[in-house]
C-alpha cells in the first residue's frame, strides 16, 4: 500500500483477509480498479502451484528435521561424556548446529508460507549448508574405510537432500531481503572455520599432543626360609605410575617368574667372548643378544605367573599400584638364577571408553559350556573381551563397533586385539589390528630384573 508491502496471499481468501486486517470492508470488490492495481494479470491469476509448493514444503522440512536429529545423535555423546575439552566443545558445536537446523525446519514454514519474515530464507539456507557440511564430513570418514554402519542410511540419504535443498533454495535466491547479506554470509563462513578448527583439534592435535608414560617397577625383596619344608619364600614388590598427563585403561597385564639354568664350564683363555658366543647362540632357552663367556646353553622354568592389576582397571594422572607377591623356590634349586618379566598393556582412555563391566568377565578357552570362547586348538587361556567407543563420536557412527580382546595364559606372551570381530568369530584383520591399536593409543611397557640364587639363599640364612 502507498509503495510499502503489507503482506503477502497466496489466494484471494487470504488477500480479502489481509485487507479486513487494515480496515477495509468485508465486500471489498478485488476487481475494483480505484484503488486495486493489478499486475501481470487480474484477480483470477495467482502463479502459485500450492501443490509443488507444498511438497517442497515438506520435503524441506523432512530433511532438516533428520538433519537435526542427526547432529544431536553424533554431539550429544560428546558434549556430556567427552574427556577432553576440546572434544566436549565438538559435541557442543554438533548440538548447537542441531538445534539452527531446528529453526531453519521451523523458518520454512513461513519461506513457503506468507514470508513474513524477511531472514526465514536466509535462515533455511543455514540450516541446509550444515547439513551439506555435516553429511560431507561423515560421509568422507566413511569414505576412509567403507564399513557398514546403520547410520550410513541416514547420512547418504541425507547428503543427497541438502545438495537438492541447496540448488532449491539458490535458484529461488532465498537471501533476497536480508539487510546485511555481506555480513551474513561472513558469519556462516566464520562457524564453518570455527567447527573445521574444533575438529582438527580435538581429532588430531591433541591426542597427538598430551604425553603417555606409565613407569614400572620390579624387585625381589628379603627370602625366608620355611622351617617346616624345604622352600624359601621370596617377597617380589611391583610397582606401576602413571607419570603422564592422560588417564589409561590397563587392557592386558603378566609378571612372569622365571629360574634360569645354565652350564658352567671353563674355557681357554686363547677364546674370546665373541666365538663362544657363536657356538652358543640359538640353542633352548638362550636369548639371541645373550653372550657369557663362562656360561652357557641357558634353560628357563617359569615359577610363577599372575596378572599385576587386572584388565578393565584404570589408572588416572599420578595415580600409583604397587602389589606384593610371595612366590617359592627350593632350598636346593637347579637354577642359579630367578628374574621376573612384567608387561602391561595399557589404552588412552582419552581416545576411548571401555565398558569395563563386559571387559572384566573372564572367558576360559577350555570350558565346553562356553560355547563362543571354547576353542580346542588354542590351548589354556584365559579371554576378556568387551566393546569399546571412540571418545569422538564421529568415528562411531561411521565405523562398524570395536571390540577390545586379550588373552592370557602363565607359559606364554599375552595378546592384545582391537577390532571390529568378536574372539568366537575366528577371522583374521592384522591390518586393522595395527590401525586400530594406534588409533586407541595401545602400548605396552616392561620391566625386567634378576638376582642371583645364591643371594636370595643368603639372605634367607641357607
Amino acid at each position: 500500500m502507498n509503495g510499502e508491502a503489507v503482506g503477502s496471499a497466496w489466494s484471494p481468501g487470504e488477500l480479502l483477509r489481509i485487507l479486513r486486517r487494515l480496515d477495509f470492508p468485508d465486500d471489498v470488490d478485488l476487481d475494483d480498479t480505484a484503488f486495486i492495481c493489478w499486475r501481470g494479470g487480474d484477480s483470477g491469476t495467482w502463479p502459485d502451484r500450492p501443490w509443488p509448493r507444498r511438497v517442497v514444503l515438506v520435503l524441506m522440512m523432512v530433511g532438516l528435521l533428520a538433519a537435526m536429529v542427526l547432529s544431536a545423535v553424533v554431539g550429544w555423546p560428546d558434549a556430556s561424556g567427552a574427556l577432553t575439552f576440546a572434544q566436549r566443545m565438538t559435541g557442543v558445536v554438533f548440538v548447537l548446529t542441531g538445534l539452527v537446523q531446528g529453526l531453519a525446519a521451523v523458518a520454512v514454514l513461513d519461506y513457503w508460507g506468507r514470508q513474513q519474515f524477511t531472514l526465514s530464507g536466509a535462515v533455511v539456507l543455514l540450516g541446509v549448508l550444515i547439513a551439506l557440511a555435516t553429511s560431507s564430513l561423515l560421509l568422507f570418514m566413511w569414505l576412509e574405510e567403507r564399513e557398514y554402519t546403520p547410520y550410513l542410511l541416514v547420512f547418504l540419504p541425507l547428503w543427497c537432500w541438502s545438495l537438492w535443498a541447496f540448488v532449491v533454495l539458490v535458484r529461488g535466491k532465498c537471501w533476497e531481503g536480508v539487510p546485511w547479506p555481506k555480513r551474513f554470509a561472513a558469519g556462516v563462513v566464520a562457524t564453518a572455520l570455527l567447527t573445521g578448527v574444533s575438529l582438527a583439534y580435538s581429532t588430531m592435535y591433541q591426542p597427538t599432543a598430551a604425553p603417555m608414560h606409565l613407569t614400572l617397577k620390579a624387585e625381589f625383596g628379603a627370602a625366608r626360609a620355611d622351617r617346616t619344608l624345604p622352600f624359601v619364600h621370596v617377597p617380589l614388590s611391583l610397582r606401576m605410575k602413571n607419570t603422564g598427563g592422560i588417564p589409561v585403561y590397563i587392557v592386558n597385564d603378566i609378571y612372569t617368574v622365571r629360574g634360569t639354568r645354565a652350564t658352567y664350564y671353563r674355557i681357554p683363555e686363547t677364546l674370546d667372548l665373541l666365538s663362544e658366543w657363536k657356538d652358543s647362540v640359538g640353542g633352548p632357552g638362550t636369548p639371541a643378544g645373550e653372550a657369557d663367556l663362562y656360561v652357557g646353553q641357558f634353560r628357563k622354568t617359569i615359577i610363577s605367573s599372575n596378572h599385576v592389576y587386572g584388565p578393565g582397571r584404570w589408572l588416572e594422572v599420578g595415580q600409583e599400584y604397587s602389589v606384593e607377591r610371595v612366590f617359592q623356590i627350593p632350598r636346593k634349586p637347579r637354577f642359579g638364577t630367578v628374574g621376573v618379566n612384567v608387561q602391561i598393556t595399557y589404552m588412552r582412555k582419552d581416545r576411548g571408553k571401555l565398558d569395563v563391566d563386559e571387559f572384566r568377565k573372564v572367558h576360559y578357552t577350555w570350558r565346553g559350556a562356553d560355547e563362543r570362547y571354547y576353542c580346542a586348538w588354542c590351548g589354556q587361556e584365559l579371554v576378556y573381551s568387551g566393546r569399546v567407543r571412540h571418545n569422538n563420536n564421529l568415528i562411531n557412527v561411521t565405523r562398524r563397533p570395536r571390540f577390545v580382546t586379550v588373552t592370557w595364559s602363565p607359559d606364554r606372551s599375552p595378546g592384545t586385539s582391537i577390532s571390529s570381530f568378536r574372539y568366537w568369530e575366528k577371522e583374521e584383520f592384522l591390518g586393522e589390528e595395527r590401525r586400530e591399536l594406534d588409533r586407541y593409543g595401545a602400548a605396552t611397557v616392561r620391566a625386567d630384573t634378576e638376582v642371583s640364587v645364591a643371594e636370595l639363599l643368603g639372605s634367607a640364612g641357607s
